[in-house]
C-alpha cells in the first residue's frame, strides 16, 4: 500500500470510524479484501491506534467537566520528557497529552465529574511530580467543534439580513 492509499483510508476512517471495509472499498474503488488488508496493516503498524466517538458532553444530563492544563517542567540529567510523559499518561483523567512548543512544555486535556475533581487531580497528582514547576488550568466553558465535528443545535440561522 502506497502513502496515498494509506492517507485516503485514514481520512475516511477519521471522517467516520464506523465505516466498514466494504464502505471504504466502495469509496476508494478497492475490493473489500484490499480495504480490510489496508486497515489491518495500519492497525498492525501502530498508525491506526483506535476508534472513538465524538461526544458532546454538555448535551448529557450528567456533569462532565473538561479542562486544558498547561504544564511546565524542569528536566535533569536523569529525567527526560519521555519519563514524565509515562507517569502522567497513565492517569484515566488525562484524555489527551502532548509535548508542545511555546510558553509551556506539555498540554493536557483532563476530564472529570466536577471542577473540584479536576482541581484536586491537578493539585494532588500532577503538581507534586518533582519535575513539574508550574500548572495552569483552563476550564472548557463551551465546545463549538471537536475532532472536525461542529457542535450546536443543528438548526441553520434562517433570518434574512437587513441593510438600510
Amino acid at each position: 500500500m502506497d502513502d496515498d492509499d494509506r492517507r485516503r483510508v485514514l481520512d475516511l476512517l477519521c471522517e467516520d470510524a464506523r465505516y466498514t471495509p466494504e464502505d471504504v472499498a466502495r469509496q476508494l474503488d478497492l475490493t473489500p479484501e484490499e480495504a480490510e488488508a489496508h486497515i489491518e496493516a495500519l492497525e498492525n503498524e501502530g498508525v491506526l491506534r483506535g476508534y472513538t466517538a465524538v461526544v458532546d458532553w454538555a448535551a448529557l444530563d450528567d456533569d462532565v467537566v473538561e479542562a486544558k492544563v498547561e504544564l511546565n517542567v524542569e528536566l535533569d540529567r536523569e529525567t527526560g520528557y519521555e519519563d514524565i510523559s509515562r507517569r502522567i499518561a497513565k492517569f484515566p483523567e488525562v484524555v489527551a497529552f502532548q509535548l508542545v512548543s511555546g510558553d509551556y512544555d506539555f498540554a493536557l486535556e483532563v476530564r472529570a465529574d466536577s471542577m473540584n475533581a479536576v482541581s484536586r487531580f491537578v493539585s494532588e497528582e500532577i503538581a507534586p511530580i518533582p519535575e513539574v514547576t508550574q500548572t495552569v488550568t483552563h476550564y472548557v466553558m463551551e465546545t463549538y467543534k471537536a475532532d472536525g465535528i461542529e457542535f450546536g443545535d443543528g438548526e441553520e440561522d434562517d433570518r434574512l439580513s437587513y441593510s438600510p
